[in-house]
C-alpha cells in the first residue's frame, strides 16, 4: 500500500468515528413471551408515540392493567431494549373500589377522590414521603392531569405485599397511587423513575392476548374451578 492510499484510509476511518452513532431501533415485539406480551409491547410503542417528547428515557415503559383483578400481576415493566415483559402486583385507589372486592369500577381526576387515574404519566424524581421513598409523577393526559395536586406517586405499602393476597384475597387499596409490595418496588426504583412512560388503562389483558371485561373473566372463572372463583371474587362465595 502507498502512502496516498495509506492516507485515505486513515481519513475514511476517522469520518467514520466522527459520525454520530444512531439510536437502535426499538423493537416491535418481544423476541419471546406470550400473545399477552406482544400485546404489551404494542401498547407501549403507540404510548411513547402519542406522548412525545414529554418523555426522554423511553427503554423501559410501565403499564397498569387495572381491567383485572388486583390478586393479578397487573403491572407490567415492558423494556423494550431487551425485548422481554416482567411484572408486579399494584394497587388501586380506594376511590375507584368502594366495595373493597378487588377491582377496579371507575377513574377519577378529582382532587380528594382517593381513586386512580387513566392515562399517560411521566415518571419524575425520588423523594422521601410518607411511605418512604416514592416517585413523583406528571399527568399527560385530560382525564390525570392533576396527578401532581393530587400527590398520585409510586411508593411501596405493606397492603400492596404478595402475602396480603394470600389472607384476603386481593390488595388493599391506596388513596390513589400505585402502591407495590417492597420487592417489587425495588424494580420500580431501578427501571422506572426519572423522565419514563407509566400507561394505566382498564385493558382485562389475557395470556392468550384476548381482552376482556370484567364480566367475561367472571364467567370464564365461573365455568372453570370454582377456587380459583373464589380467589378472584373474595366473599363471593
Amino acid at each position: 500500500m502507498n502512502r496516498r492510499d495509506i492516507i485515505k484510509t486513515g481519513l475514511v476511518a476517522a469520518t467514520a468515528a466522527a459520525l454520530p452513532t444512531l439510536p437502535a431501533k426499538l423493537a416491535a415485539q418481544p423476541r419471546a413471551g406470550s400473545p399477552r406480551d406482544r400485546v404489551l409491547f404494542e401498547t407501549a410503542k403507540r404510548e411513547l408515540d402519542r406522548a412525545g417528547d414529554a418523555i426522554w428515557k423511553r427503554d423501559i415503559v410501565g403499564i397498569a392493567d387495572y381491567g383485572v383483578h388486583s390478586a393479578r400481576r397487573r403491572f407490567y415493566f415492558v423494556n423494550l431494549e431487551r425485548e422481554e415483559v416482567t411484572s408486579a402486583h399494584c394497587s388501586h385507589g380506594r376511590g375507584s373500589d368502594p366495595d373493597h372486592d378487588g377491582w377496579l369500577n371507575s377513574y377519577s381526576n378529582v382532587v380528594g377522590s382517593n381513586a386512580s387515574s387513566k392515562g399517560a404519566y411521566v415518571t419524575w424524581e425520588w423523594y422521601q414521603g410518607r411511605y418512604g421513598t416514592s416517585v413523583r409523577l406528571g399527568g399527560l393526559d385530560p382525564t390525570n392531569e392533576a396527578a401532581l395536586r393530587r400527590y398520585i406517586v409510586m411508593h411501596r405499602a405493606e397492603y400492596a405485599e404478595p402475602k396480603h393476597i394470600e389472607s384476603w384475597g386481593r390488595l388493599g387499596r391506596s388513596n390513589g397511587c400505585f402502591a407495590f409490595g417492597k420487592e417489587q418496588f425495588r424494580e420500580v426504583l431501578m427501571h422506572m423513575s426519572g423522565g419514563r412512560l407509566i400507561y394505566a388503562d382498564s385493558l382485562g389483558l389475557q395470556e392468550d392476548g384476548a381482552m376482556l371485561s370484567r364480566e367475561a373473566q367472571l364467567a370464564a372463572l365461573e365455568t372453570g374451578d370454582p377456587t380459583a372463583a373464589q380467589r378472584y371474587m373474595p366473599g363471593t362465595f
